[in-house]
């Protein structure tokens, strides 16, 4: 087997929001980003190898509950334990301003000169009064060649969130994050555990996998 589809670079953009680590009607259940951490310990090492990775973190920080949007790195190689490190040093707070993260993910990769791919992981909806929406279009109409990919963790329904101005009107899915993956090319995954959030993962993040002989001519094939 042969890797292909690797060439493009990939940020991952991680929803640090208080929200992830609320504790639900179960109080034995683990928390989002306890699972999370742990979906990303199987998943990085199986992807990072064969695409370079970056990482922006939103929520948790100083600066008021909005505007704490966090570079962590630009894709690197071999990303997996930079990016496990931060997310296992990640301390959830603070809002969740979802169309200006991925928006600055699109602008470290490049978007405009460059193919690239973002992977939006997020459980809920925005709450910062961006348009995920608006953004889609735009940056489906700016992009050289962009694919916005949307992981939705035990999202939250809210339709009616008090700074999301698209999510009264968004029909599509549980989260209007879903907006940036309809019109980028991209496909919106919804998961509820471990094993569903890491397979994601993969499928987003990680590269195709293809025969060396795909496409040869069946007449020279043999047995």
């Amino acid at each position: 087997m042969a890797a292909t589809g690797c060439a493009a670079d990939a940020m991952l953009v991680f929803d640090g929001s208080a929200s992830m680590s609320e504790i639900g009607f179960d109080t034995q259940a683990a928390t989002r980003i306890v699972e999370a951490r742990d979906a990303m310990r199987r998943a990085m090492p199986e992807i990072a190898p064969y695409r370079r990775v970056g990482l922006i973190t939103y929520g948790p920080g100083a600066n008021d509950a909005c505007d704490n949007i966090n570079l962590r790195f630009a894709p690197m190689p071999d990303a997996a334990a930079a990016v496990v490190a931060e997310i296992e040093a990640l301390r959830p707070g603070g809002l969740t301003p979802l169309a200006a993260s991925v928006r600055a993910a699109a602008e470290v990769l490049g978007y405009r000169q460059r193919p690239g791919l973002v992977v939006l992981v997020t459980d809920g909806n925005e709450t910062c009064g961006g348009r995920p929406c608006a953004l889609g279009r735009a940056l489906a109409a700016e992009a050289r060649d962009l694919t916005v990919h949307v992981v939705g963790f035990r999202v939250v329904v809210d339709f009616f969130s008090w700074d999301s101005p698209e999510a009264g009107t968004y029909t599509q899915g549980k989260t209007v994050a879903k907006c940036l993956a309809d019109y980028t090319g991209g496909m919106y995954v919804s998961t509820e555990t471990v094993d569903e959030l890491a397979a994601a993962l993969r499928e987003t993040l990680g590269c195709p996998l293809v025969s060396k002989n795909e496409g040869a001519d069946p007449a020279l094939s043999h047995g």
